[in-house]
């Protein structure tokens, strides 16, 4: 079984939204070879809870403004660490950089069929470790200065 049309379409709405607020690494999963309760998953990234908040905000307008879907169930809003929109037929995670790494659900779903999305969605990758990158160097610069 694979991920149906309308799951597709569903994640390539939500992705080009989150690559539009500048969402770090997005990528996202068939995953309904081995789960029963969804087709796919989209995983995104941001630096800060604000930006995590403002990714999960557009994708929620997009995917009502263009398809007219609303999520059965959103949770994770109170710290905005970790946020998941539940579509039924996919579920979106937009999480803070640190909840990202540690988490690391790319492990859980390496073995699901990666779903080819927008080519801004795509040009996202990577763009959390250089921003992880930056933010060391700055500080150190910083460090130093101070020393």
């Amino acid at each position: 079984m694979t991920a149906t049309d309308r799951s597709i379409e569903l994640i390539n709405v939500a992705a080009q939204a989150a690559a539009d607020k500048l969402a770090h690494d997005i990528i996202a999963y068939d995953v309904s070879d081995v789960l029963s309760i969804t087709d796919a998953f989209l995983l995104a990234s941001a630096p800060n809870d604000r930006q995590v908040k403002s990714i999960v905000d557009e994708i929620e307008e997009q995917l009502n403004k263009q398809l007219g879907t609303k999520p059965v169930r959103r949770e994770g809003d109170r710290d905005a660490r970790w946020i998941l929109l539940d579509y039924v037929d996919i579920v979106v995670h937009v999480q803070h950089s640190e909840e990202r790494v540690f988490y690391a659900l790319e492990r859980l779903w390496k073995d699901c069929p990666e779903i080819d999305l927008p080519e801004e969605a795509k040009a996202t990758r990577g763009k959390g470790a250089e921003h992880a990158e930056r933010l060391a160097t700055e500080e150190a610069d910083l460090d130093g200065e101070l020393r």
